[in-house]
């Protein structure tokens, strides 16, 4: 990084506290600007308060479920009653850690010389932004720079109004206080996926329904293969090719009438169907911020906005409903401004995990892509069901993709359907970025046993002989 610091006069307004924006904060913060953060809620935003710290921590509890379910097959006898999750402290539990996160955030910034604002912030124009608080009263901003890093709510379908006790939205299903008979996911995608596996393991019967032909359409094809499989066999229902046309609440029931005519019955539902930029009433195309039709922020490769010395940040952009590509759009931004070194975001180097179980890890260059002809590739899948540290941790499903490019035999993207594909993930991703060569892995010392030992391997199928 550059030691290149920006004039103390340069006064930078942010409008939202998540990853976004408070990544530019701090970084902002470091080069010598005057930074004011404006958030609604708390700092942290939607990912932190009530998306992902908190799905994250309940798939946590789902997965220590999970091993406590499965210990008798490493000879372990956990007790003679079968294991139970008191929701109400799980929930609870996970709002604490998601509030203590929030504080963290919040201190952290305020220690780097960040002042935070409480309100809801809008754009007068491209410099002036008007800052409205809890009891109605206004404060008028004046910046150099504006960072929109304003976020996504939930999507709500007309015919499927929550209500927060039996139909729920991504952000009220931590209301729960009881485990749930009967749970109908309406949503095949990321969000769904996860809930679905998540309440599995915690004894919920799960209804998961599916507008297209498989779960997870979006992704690498073997990978939602194994995580249907999982669902299978773990007792999820899938209602695949079918649209969720209304959800009614039935006194203590629900009822959730499908494309094809089947009603279905359940105690609770929750509807993930994606999110919406919350760009509406900000004042953004007055003050010449260009939006696509779907009301995301139009931005360039280091987050510029269509008006000047105004940058945009995170799920408003559109560009991925990611908190790391958030962050990491908020440091190009500030890079940008403040005359920092600077690389404009590659979305071909974007590392994602689904939380599922078992978890899928993606990144760079998909097998679809190859398919479709965009690149040349050649691939290598080695399944997990071989290798040594996966049979000692009881794991007979998963696999490692590593695909290189034809001919120079530089790694160009990888996938990782594994316990803690997660972590597994980076060395592909390193791989990616710096534009490695598979023998650079395949060549790199790995632990025996060791689940990180089937890349290595994967990259070794890879070597080309000269």
């Amino acid at each position: 990084m550059s030691t290149t610091h920006a004039l103390s006069t340069t006064r930078l307004v942010i409008l939202g506290g998540g990853p976004g924006g408070y990544e530019a904060a701090m970084v902002a913060a470091q080069l010598g600007a005057e930074v004011t953060v404006v958030e609604r809620h708390g700092m942290g935003g939607s990912a932190v308060l009530t998306d992902v710290v908190p799905s994250k921590t309940l798939i946590a509890t789902a997965d220590a479920m999970r091993r406590v379910g499965t210990a008798v097959n490493f000879g372990v006898q956990v007790g003679a009653e079968e294991a139970t999750a008191d929701l109400g402290v799980v929930n609870q539990r996970l709002l604490d850690l998601a509030k203590n996160q929030s504080e963290d955030i919040h201190a952290g910034l305020e220690r780097a010389g960040a002042k935070v604002l409480i309100g809801r912030g809008r754009l007068v124009d491209h410099r002036t932004v008007e800052v409205t608080g809890d009891d109605g009263a206004t404060t008028t901003l004046e910046a150099d720079a504006v960072l929109l890093a304003v976020g996504a709510h939930p999507r709500e379908l007309p015919s499927a109004q929550p209500d927060g006790e039996r139909i729920f939205n991504w952000t009220q299903i931590y209301n729960l206080q009881e485990i749930p008979e009967h749970l109908i996911v309406v949503g095949s995608g990321v969000t769904g996926a996860e809930f679905a596996s998540a309440y599995n393991l915690l004894g919920t019967k799960v209804t998961l329904v599916s507008s297209r032909d498989r779960v997870l359409p979006g992704e690498d094809a073997d990978a939602a293969n194994v995580l249907e499989g999982a669902f299978e066999r773990h007792g999820i229902t899938v209602k695949s090719r079918v649209r969720a046309e209304a959800v009614q609440r039935d006194g203590e029931r629900v009822k959730v009438k499908l494309s094809s005519g089947e009603v279905l019955d359940g105690s609770h539902c929750l509807v993930a169907v994606g999110g919406i930029p919350n760009t509406e009433n900000m004042g953004l195309e007055e003050a010449g911020v260009a939006l696509t039709d779907s009301g995301h922020i139009k931005v360039d490769g280091v987050s510029r906005t269509t008006a000047p010395n105004v940058y945009a940040a995170g799920d408003c952009t559109g560009v991925f409903a990611l908190a790391s590509v958030a962050a990491m759009q908020g440091r190009i931004a500030m890079a940008h401004l403040l005359g920092d070194g600077v690389r404009p975001l590659k979305l071909n180097e974007v590392s994602a995990n689904i939380f599922t179980s078992p978890e899928i890890a993606t990144v760079g260059v998909t097998e679809a892509e190859v398919a479709e002809g965009k690149y040349q590739a050649d691939i290598i899948k080695l399944n997990l069901a071989t290798n040594a540290r996966a049979k000692m941790m009881n794991v007979h499903e998963g696999f490692v993709k590593i695909l290189a490019r034809k001919g120079s035999g530089t790694v160009i993207g990888g996938v990782v359907v594994a316990p803690r594909a997660s972590e597994l993930i980076f060395p592909i991703s390193l791989g990616v970025h710096k534009r490695l060569h598979v023998d650079d892995i395949a060549e790199t010392f790995t632990v025996y046993p060791s689940l990180a030992g089937s890349i290595s391997e994967a990259a070794r199928r890879l070597h080309v002989h000269l």
